[in-house]
């Protein structure tokens, strides 16, 4: 049967963006598009002060926010050591500026009556990069994790070319390019300047992309914990640190949603890696415009999201995502 409904209710507490016993009922209902199943959703979402707040979710799996799957609890506290040991680095966008606004019913994480939260940034600057920027590094890398870092505080789209020990591909690209060791860049916004070394693209990163946006402590050249705590974070897990070998490759790189301290998108990276999938992702801080625009466009916000346009493919929730993924293009 191509149409079904169902329903689930879930309760929580989201402290870290000041709600409290927020109640999110979530009617499901499937249809198909270019031959897949695609899930279309109806949200129904109540928070301190505001009122409910329906619309139609674009995903082929149901939202679950802030939702441990069973089994994953493990995998998720495991992922979640970075948000400590890099004290929340990139959770915020550069020069976070929230205010109080009239509501005029976009994204927002908190409502107040007629008022709603909106962060945006006071530092960054008003143009942003046209192309993504081109990363060739992987996920288990601690001198990549503090690029990353930067571009997700930066706000930015960074095409990432896994290059894990083991690959091959991405590995002799770079190389061809003049990479000796990860991270290495290539910024086709600047004449396409190639350029190594952590500290070096992050310094090139806040000079070309930051506007007023200083440079933070843990990001810092030669900084008292910037490599230790980025080591730390980068292990945490001890994953996406060797390849397998994929069964089949897109034609275009994934998208993915996301921003760097989010355990749940560290699973879905952690594969992505592995598999050495080019995949773009498309950093959404708190403070990001890419929020307001991807809740305009699919009628919900929660990372990791990913679009597949290879399949069609457009998916919340971590354990699915990697499903998919494995599924997809994973081994044989």
């Amino acid at each position: 049967d191509d149409t079904q409904f169902g329903a689930v209710e879930t309760t929580m507490t989201m402290t870290n963006i000041g709600l409290s016993h927020t109640r999110v009922a979530t009617s499901v209902r499937h249809h198909r598009v270019d031959g897949r199943r695609r899930h279309k959703t109806t949200t129904t979402t109540r928070a301190v002060g505001g009122g409910d707040d329906k619309r139609a979710v674009l995903s082929d799996t149901t939202p679950q926010p802030f939702t441990v799957r069973e089994g994953e609890l493990g995998k998720v506290a495991s992922a979640a050591l970075p948000l400590v040991l890099r004290f929340a680095t990139g959770v915020l966008i550069g020069g976070y500026s929230p205010s109080l606004v009239d509501d005029d019913g976009g994204y927002s994480v908190v409502r107040f009556g007629n008022k709603m939260l909106k962060e945006r940034s006071k530092t960054l600057p008003a143009t942003r990069q046209s192309e993504p920027i081109v990363m060739y590094e992987y996920e288990g890398s601690p001198y990549c994790r503090k690029v990353r870092d930067a571009a997700s505080l930066l706000d930015l789209d960074i095409l990432f070319k896994p290059c894990p020990q083991g690959s091959d591909a991405f590995r002799a690209e770079s190389k061809a390019l003049g990479a000796k060791t990860y991270p290495f860049m290539v910024d086709p916004n600047n004449n396409s300047l190639a350029m190594g070394e952590s500290d070096d693209i992050v310094e090139y990163l806040f000079e070309r992309y930051g506007g007023e946006t200083k440079i933070p402590f843990l990001l810092k050249r030669d900084g008292a914990l910037t490599n230790f705590t980025a080591y730390a974070a980068a292990v945490s897990r001890l994953k996406a640190l060797r390849a397998r070998k994929a069964k089949t490759m897109p034609e275009k790189p994934l998208v993915l949603y996301t921003y760097e301290i989010s355990p749940f998108s560290k699973l879905v990276r952690e594969v992505l890696t592995e598999l050495c999938i080019p995949h773009i992702v498309r950093y959404t801080p708190r403070g990001s415009s890419k929020r307001d625009s991807l809740y305009a466009r699919v009628g919900h916000f929660q990372v990791p999201y990913l679009e597949d346009d290879n399949t069609g493919a457009r998916m919340f929730e971590s354990k699915d995502i990697v499903a998919y993924i494995e599924k997809t293009y994973g081994s044989d």
